[in-house]
Formats: structure tokens, C-alpha cells, sequence
């Protein structure tokens, strides 16, 4: 196979991947090939964090940040610091080929990060991460709502996807002047402020046993080196679910699940509808504006 002038080996095509849906390893490389035009703008120019699976998902997979040294050397990677010493060549997928080729090295669920190579330490994006407490999705639903409004009072745009796995992200792009210290305590100032306004749905408690079922807003990702799911990828699940970029208006479909989007139905939505996600670098909002805005609701709210 030869994309972008790049010649590429693909080895054990036949080899099932996904049983149940009998998608083969030769499936999931045609996939990332086709869908490579949509997912490469929201990976491109990110570290990423490779999550294989060299026998399917019936295997064990694993993370690897560190670029092995057989990938070729038109593969593009940028080394990170370790906060605790050391550092990380991790890989940078800029074009179709490395996306081709980390399929072939049964990389099918990648991870980006928060952070763009050339300023790491300062964060483009900020995540909210909602898992639903037992089966109740449409608490995700109405988390990812009630963001939406609240960061609309903030004067910042707002996307979501589903993660294919459990829940939704919901995203806010940032202006990259901050950093993550910065940002962190940002978000974990507009969940605090959505706990209280809906304390009988919504939670900032990190401890399962007592949340008494009420949804965890999940801020933890907006760390330094922390990742994840990247838009388009495709889960470790049976079905192979995408983490889907989706349109405000569908988080109000109750039909919605995270699992909704697969690699048998995701090229006839792609056809009718573009990425919801095409708009998202272009819509950064100020961070400071947002920031005095939220101290006023705090102030007025929380009585801090």
C-alpha cells in the first residue's frame, strides 16, 4: 500500500480483530485509510499515546508512549519532558500514512493530548469527562447540557463527542496563553459551580461510595502529559464503537449512547453530515473574559 509517498508493509490482514462484528485487522487499516481526511486535524501536531492490541481485542492491549526503534524515520515525534525526570519520544501523527501505519502496528485506539508540540506545557483544549453512573445515560446527557449552558454564560464555545466506551467528552478550546495548573483549577471551578446549582444529579466527590448515584464531573485529564480518546479512534470494544465528534443538537436525542457509532455505520453518517468538530480551532474564545466571568458566579453562588 503506498499513501503520501510513503510505501507501506501490511502484515496479517486476515487476522480477526473484532469477532462478533468478524472485522479482520485488514478492515481496521482501511478504516484509519478512509477516515483520515476527518480524524487528522484534531490529532495533528499531538503527542500521542498508542494503545495496541496486537491480537484484537480478545488479547491483552496496552499503552506505549515511548516510539519504538523500527518505525520509520519519516514518522514524526517530538520528546516530552517527564515531570519527574527523564523524557519520552512520542509519536506526532500529522498524515495519513502514520495513521495507516499505527493501525498496521495494531494501534486503533490513540490518544492525543491536551497540548499542541510546540508549547506542551500550555493546553489548546480543556475535557470534561462524563461517565454515566451504572446504565443512566441520559444523566451524561444532561451533564453535557448543563456544560454547554454554563460555559455559553462564560462566553466559550463548547464541542462533544462520545468516547465509544461508557460516556461523552465535552470539549472547549483555549487560547494557549495559560497553563495546565491554570486551566485545571478553571475546570474544577465550573464543575464545583455545576454541582452545587444541580447537587441531586451532578458531583465533584472522587469517591464512588459516596455519590449516591449522582454523575462525576471528571476534570483529571486536564493534567500535563495526561490524554485522551482521539476523535475517530476506534474502541477496544466488540462492535469497534468510534469516539464519535457529535452536533450539540443530538446530545437531546434520548436514543443517543456512547456506543452509538461504528465502523459499520460511521462512513454513511460521514456522508451525510461533516465533521461537527471542523470549526473547533477556530472558535477560541478569550480565557481571561471567561475566568472573571466565572469568579462573579462563584462569588454570587458559592459565596466565594
Amino acid at each position: 500500500m503506498k499513501i503520501g509517498g510513503h510505501k507501506l508493509e501490511i502484515t496479517h490482514e486476515d487476522k480477526i480483530f473484532f469477532s462478533k462484528a468478524k472485522i479482520t485487522k485488514g478492515d481496521v487499516v482501511d478504516y484509519f485509510r478512509r477516515v483520515a481526511n476527518v480524524m487528522l486535524p484534531h490529532v495533528r501536531g499531538r503527542p500521542l499515546a498508542m494503545r495496541r492490541h496486537p491480537d484484537g481485542i480478545k488479547g491483552e492491549g496496552f499503552f506505549q508512549k515511548e516510539m519504538p526503534d523500527y518505525f520509520p524515520r519519516w514518522i514524526q515525534h517530538v520528546t516530552t519532558p517527564r515531570k519527574e525526570g527523564g523524557k519520552v519520544d512520542n509519536v506526532v501523527c500529522n498524515n495519513a500514512a502514520t495513521l495507516v501505519y499505527l493501525a498496521n502496528q495494531a494501534c486503533f485506539t490513540p490518544h492525543v493530548w491536551l497540548s499542541r508540540r510546540d508549547k506542551l506545557d500550555c493546553p489548546d483544549q480543556l475535557i470534561f469527562d462524563l461517565d454515566p453512573p451504572g446504565k443512566k445515560f441520559a444523566l451524561v446527557r444532561f451533564a453535557a447540557k448543563t456544560l454547554h449552558d454554563l460555559f455559553d454564560e462564560l462566553g466559550l464555545c463548547t464541542f462533544v463527542k462520545t468516547t465509544g466506551s461508557r460516556g461523552l467528552h465535552v470539549i472547549v478550546p483555549l487560547d494557549r496563553r495559560h497553563d495546565f495548573d491554570t486551566a485545571r483549577t478553571f475546570s474544577q471551578d465550573v464543575a464545583c459551580v455545576l454541582a452545587h446549582r444541580h447537587s441531586k444529579r451532578l458531583t465533584v466527590e472522587p469517591r464512588k461510595n459516596k455519590r449516591r448515584g449522582r454523575l462525576y464531573l471528571d476534570t483529571a485529564r486536564n493534567s500535563y502529559a495526561q490524554h485522551a480518546v482521539a476523535p475517530y479512534a476506534v474502541r477496544a470494544i466488540e462492535g469497534a464503537p468510534i469516539a464519535t465528534p457529535l452536533r450539540w443538537d443530538e446530545v437531546s436525542d434520548s436514543k443517543l449512547y456512547a456506543q452509538r457509532f461504528t465502523m459499520k455505520n460511521i462512513f454513511q453518517r460521514l456522508s451525510r453530515t461533516s465533521d461537527p468538530w471542523k470549526s473547533l480551532r477556530r472558535s477560541v474564545r478569550s480565557f481571561k473574559a471567561a475566568r472573571k466571568r466565572l469568579d462573579a458566579i462563584m462569588k454570587k453562588e458559592l459565596k466565594k
